[in-house]
């Protein structure tokens, strides 16, 4: 599986298109028998939707040849008021991003960060495999990306294979969310030991290893522990390739006790995971536990919901999975590995 979708609402807002936006303005359509598109409210209130950016990619139109920085610039001086804006998506600024790296991008939106000095969600690279398979999105290092606006609360980026984070630091950011079909390592140690000090929500997305997922539990040490985010109260470890090793780390780790949401949906979690999962007290201590598209039996999912609902735990069991057998061989599959 891989995403076939662009987001439609992201930080609690409508997606609105930007260049859908401009259509609408120069065709001068009457939209009121019709569904009330989101980019009308984003004309009159540019801080009630989330701004989808993009131009390349499916339905790409070939003679457009704007630079990032001149398509940004556009967007900041075609909405009402730019510092207002607080929610955008970055679709595809560069060829799909199928480029040495989307630097270009991250570069034009750090120079116009002073024109959107309100925006606190970004989620980059909402691409979907018409646009561009996952493992071939390529970032560089996007810390100056997120350094560039103080005021961001929340930080999404897609595409892990190359991506960086050095010396990753910002005072406000509550929540980073890493998607991917493999998140390797080094970039996990990165992530470990970023400065974010409010720090509440962390969602990575471990993969597989065809796929550069080679990230361990000792490569998230320090967030294990506890002593890299002092107040997380969510983590989410998903999409992985060994689920049960997860289990089995977070069983033993400090800031499982802190947590209050877990997830661990989208991998594979199987029946020999189930003893590790129901004989640790940490996990009925949390509120919320996500383990949809998992590969348990009917039965071993029905005691995990039996005794985790027992002890307060929301959990979600949705999505069971069979595996498939080839020429003899058993093969289970995280959601997201192309």
């Amino acid at each position: 599986m891989a995403f076939y979708d662009h987001l439609t609402d992201f930080a609690g807002l409508p997606v609105a298109d930007y260049m859908e936006a401009r259509r609408l303005t120069r065709s001068g359509d009457d939209p009121a028998s019709r569904h009330r598109p989101p980019e009308l409210d984003g004309l009159a209130d540019p801080g009630s939707v989330a701004w989808r950016l993009t131009r390349y990619g499916y339905g790409y139109d070939e003679g457009d040849q704007w630079s990032s920085l001149d398509y940004l610039t556009g967007f900041t001086g075609f909405v009402s008021d730019p510092a207002a804006v607080s929610a955008v998506v970055v679709g595809s600024l560069v060829d799909a991003f199928r480029v040495e790296s989307s630097d270009e991008v991250r570069d034009a939106f750090v120079e116009i960060a002073p024109r959107l000095s309100g925006l606190r969600f970004l989620f980059y690279a909402d691409l979907f495999a018409e646009e561009c398979e996952a493992s071939w999105i390529r970032h560089g290092d996007l810390s100056p990306l997120v350094a560039a606006y103080p005021r961001l609360t929340g930080f999404a980026a897609r595409g892990t294979g190359r991506l960086s984070l050095e010396s990753l630091e910002h005072p406000g950011l509550r929540g980073l969310t890493l998607q991917g079909g493999g998140l390797p390592g080094r970039l996990a140690r990165q992530v470990a030991s970023s400065r974010l000090p409010e720090l509440e929500h962390l969602e990575l997305w471990l993969g597989v290893e065809d796929y550069g997922g080679d990230t361990a539990p000792e490569d998230l040490g320090p967030v294990l522990s506890g002593r890299a985010f002092p107040g997380l109260r969510s983590l989410g470890l998903r999409n992985a390739e060994h689920t049960g090793a997860w289990v089995r780390a977070l069983a033993k780790a400090p800031v499982t006790a802190r947590l209050h949401t877990l997830d661990l949906s989208l991998g594979v979690l199987r029946d020999e995971d189930v003893a590790p999962l129901l004989e640790a007290p940490v996990f009925r201590g949390l509120r919320r536990l996500d383990l949809h598209h998992h590969y348990l039996s009917e039965e071993a999912a029905g005691e995990v919901r039996r005794v985790l609902t027992d002890a307060g735990v929301e959990v979600d069991l949705s999505e069971r999975l069979e595996p498939d057998t080839h020429h003899d061989e058993v093969h289970y599959y995280t959601a997201v590995s192309e």
